[in-house]
């Protein structure tokens, strides 16, 4: 007797669609899966068998052929347990197969029967209602995730006997509830800007950054506070939309890092790789392709400590995300693309060796030191920012700086602002306008347009650095309330080529 179910396997940060065929025959007893399975489905005859059995049914003792199809693509993971073990119970005879495809079915087996959570939750719910099934059964721990879809009735089951008697009986098990509401309260930091003492222009360059998701290198001696300035970037982000907290939750459910099985990720991710970490960890790839730190970092930040000192292969496989916001993964058979639209924080010292000194060799060694980091690269990021030394009086100086909140309140404007100007352009931010929304929003007035002619030719700058400068100055503009770039904010935004001046 041929049973069919349908479940839902992740490659990359999507959900691919697989039936899985159960046929049982007359023939020698024994259990084979094709369909290029992994190990792990090949283990799942022994968790199916085991479920099976201990949840009061009987397993055929004859000859069972599970297929995935289709049988082209590599599954891989446990979540078609559920799916395998109700296909095996309807082939058999033991229950009706009459419900079985009004249903997406996900869901690994303990011994026991009951249901553990699976990866990739959040994109199985969004394939299975653009699929238009009835619903989608699955682990009670994968519901707060499956119900942020809000056009697919999500049913939340602990055993396998409970999803059984769901599909004798749909009445009998309500849905989850849906959220479809969207709210995040402030999100709470243990660090804030107010910890840092000094840096004054520093944090303006950040506040600039975050204004207008702008990528920035901070460049500067040892213990000038580059890092907890970093790490403290985060607190003046904006809060994320409803769209791109689905869209960062869908990443880290794919690759099972959501804490604890929560909902939805609210809080902007922050990355921060060690420097000898590979370009596969930074731009993603594998035999089976998973994101990389990149993607990770996707409507968030990617810090990265100590730039010089990443390999150059990895430097340089940032470029092309830097540009498109997207990593696309080839593989033989399949082609795989993964956002990646984050805020490029850099650190470094100004020489191997750490400090600059004021003499002819120390700079010398600022040179070299800072060939490591090719120009293609330099000119894809926006600010450049020299981290002074901070005077002994601003050490012991007792009062208060400029809170994260503060500085938030000034970067949700801008932002605001922004979105206001770019709608309906499928952009939110100066930093990811194209030559064309450049050439619209950024026009300058005679004195300005002098200015940054005379700067990109005394400064050798690229065609790229002049968008940057520009995109630079929109973004000063809006967090000035100004509705036209103005001289003074052109002249701003020059300044923050610092690398420029050193490379010319």
């Amino acid at each position: 007797m041929l049973a069919k179910t349908y479940s839902y396997g992740i490659l990359g940060i999507d959900a691919h669609k697989v039936c899985i065929e159960v046929d049982i025959t007359r023939g020698l007893p024994g259990t084979t899966i094709v369909g290029l399975p992994d190990n792990s489905i090949k283990e799942s005859r022994e968790r199916v068998r085991s479920a099976i059995k201990n949840s009061g049914y009987k397993y055929p003792g004859q000859k069972t052929i599970l297929n995935l199809s289709p049988a082209d693509t590599k599954k891989e993971g446990p979540s078609f347990d559920l799916a395998m073990a109700l296909g095996v119970l309807a082939a058999s005879g033991q229950i009706s197969g009459e419900r079985l495809a009004d249903y997406a079915i996900i869901g690994e087996l303990s011994l026991d029967g009951q249901l553990q959570p699976v990866n990739g939750t959040l994109s199985i719910a969004i394939a299975a209602a653009k699929d238009q099934y009835k619903g989608i059964i699955l682990p009670t721990a994968n519901a707060p995730e499956g119900c942020l879809v809000n056009n697919i009735p999500v049913f939340a089951m602990k055993t396998l006997q409970q999803a059984i008697q769901f599909l004798e009986n749909p009445s009998s098990h309500q849905p989850f509830p849906v959220k479809t509401e969207f709210s995040i309260s402030e999100q709470l930091y243990d660090v804030d800007f107010a910890d840092v003492k000094g840096q004054t222009y520093v944090k303006r360059g950040l506040e600039i950054a975050a204004a207008g998701g702008h990528n920035a290198l901070m460049i500067g001696n040892p213990g000038t506070a580059k890092s907890m300035l970093a790490r403290r970037f985060s607190t003046i982000l904006p809060e994320m939309t409803r769209e791109e907290a689905l869209e960062t939750t869908k990443i880290y459910s794919a690759i099972g890092a959501l804490k604890n099985k929560q909902g939805l990720v609210t809080q902007r991710p922050f990355r921060s790789p060690h420097h000898t970490t590979s370009a596969a960890a930074i731009v993603g790839g594998g035999t089976i392709p998973r994101p990389g730190e990149i993607t990770l970092s996707h409507n968030g930040v990617l810090f990265l400590d100590e730039l010089p000192e990443f390999s150059r292969h990895v430097l340089e496989s940032l470029r092309q995300p830097l540009e498109d916001h997207t990593v696309t993964i080839a593989r033989a058979n399949k082609t795989i693309q993964f956002p990646c639209r984050f805020i490029l924080i850099c650190a470094m010292n100004p020489t191997q060796h750490g400090r600059l000194e004021n003499n002819p060799h120390s700079y010398h060694q600022m040179e070299k030191y800072l060939s490591r980091l090719s120009g293609p690269l330099l000119d894809r990021i926006d600010i450049h920012l020299s981290v002074p030394d901070l005077p002994v009086k601003d050490l012991f100086n007792k009062q208060s700086s400029e809170s994260s909140m503060e500085i938030k309140k000034r970067t949700v404007a801008a932002r605001q602002r922004q979105r206001d100007r770019l709608k309906n352009t499928g952009i939110s931010t100066n930093a990811a306008m194209n030559f064309k929304l450049i050439r619209k929003f950024c026009a300058l007035d005679k004195n300005s347009e002098l200015l940054l002619k005379s700067a990109i030719e005394d400064l050798n700058l690229s065609a790229r650095a002049h968008d940057k400068i520009l995109k630079v100055a929109r973004t000063i503009a809006d967090l000035n309330g100004c509705e036209n770039i103005q001289e003074h904010h052109i002249c701003e935004a020059i300044q923050f080529r610092n690398l420029d001046k050193i490379r010319t």
